[in-house]
């Protein structure tokens, strides 16, 4: 099966949900146009990566001013099932593409906030999210984590869909939970823009055998509105040059990495060269040892089924 598939390297409009979802869904029907069935967002694409923010704490001290930073991130962020959210759903609906979002997810019952990757389908729309299991570093102030019910696979029309988010992807365990559900497409939403992250991207498409669908943010610090500017002041010109990227099974780069700009990464994947890399190595195959290796994820659910139809 031959899919063309599309990562987004573009820049939020910060922190505003509202402009944010008019970009989003304006690249989606540009690439469902252009003949894309799976397209993938960045990591907190939506209301964009508070890259820079210290969100006024430091250990033993949390001031005021911080507090209010943080309820205006919190505003912004997305709500499922929200009227905002719906128009989301309803314009992927409309495109006729598998999409993945990358999102800083809200629970109005908890009160705390998920960085998450939203899956959509053409046809039954919103199928469920994976909310990342490990903040790295500060993160975790803003960020709360999520279990092993997060790890979500989904079986779609375009093949099994999974992945993990930013340093999620260092985490060896993680990764072998995505690969134990078989997963053919893995996307990993990222704010990493080191050279590091290329080779990682490399790494997991040859040890998981599949493609590796990898989108980053580009922003420079004069996309932070005037009010944010004063977080930011120590900050680099350019605050997260991108390294979006695309990787066949066999480690081999298709698209990217693409740095210094926005930009859509496209490239025709076949799922056939998932069967052929299996050839010499299978880590969930002919390369296991469970005779030796004895694997459990706590809680992962089954895949998701997806009957979707109205497929470009």
């Amino acid at each position: 099966m031959k899919l063309k598939v599309a990562v987004i390297q573009a820049t939020p409009v910060f922190f505003n949900i509202k402009e944010t979802l008019k970009k989003a869904i304006n690249i989606i029907k540009e690439q469902a146009a252009a003949g894309c069935q799976l397209i993938v967002f960045p990591e907190s694409f939506i209301p964009g990566y508070p890259r820079g923010f210290s969100f006024e704490a430091v250990v033993g001290s949390r001031k005021e001013e911080g507090r209010d930073l943080y309820l205006e991130y919190w505003n912004n962020s997305l709500e499922a099932g929200s009227d905002l959210f719906n128009e989301l759903e309803d314009a992927i609906k409309q495109s006729g593409t598998y999409v993945v979002m990358g999102a800083t997810e809200k629970d109005t019952v908890n009160g705390s906030l998920y960085c998450s990757i939203l899956y959509f389908s053409p046809d039954n729309g919103y199928l469920g999210s994976h909310k990342k299991i490990k903040p790295t570093g500060v993160e975790r102030l803003i960020w709360a984590e999520a279990s092993g019910e997060s790890l979500i696979t989904i079986d779609s029309k375009i093949g099994r869909l999974g992945g993990l988010i930013c340093w999620e992807n260092y985490m060896p365990l993680a990764r072998n939970a995505m690969y134990q559900q078989g997963v053919q497409i893995y996307v990993a939403p990222t704010a990493d823009a080191r050279p590091t992250w290329t080779s990682t991207m490399e790494h997991i498409a040859c040890e998981g055998r599949c493609f590796v669908l990898a989108a980053n943010q580009y922003f420079k610090k004069e996309d932070y509105p005037s009010n944010y500017q004063k977080y930011v002041a120590n900050e680099p010109d350019e605050m997260c040059p991108g390294g979006s990227i695309i990787v066949s099974p066999m480690g081999k780069v298709l698209a990217g990495p693409l740095y210094g700009e926005e930009g859509v990464l496209t490239a025709e994947i076949d799922l056939d060269d998932i069967i052929k890399s299996k050839l010499d190595f299978d880590t969930i195959g002919h390369y296991s040892r469970p005779d030796i290796f004895d694997f459990n994820v706590n809680g992962q659910p089954e895949p998701i089924k997806d009957n979707s139809k109205n497929i470009k």
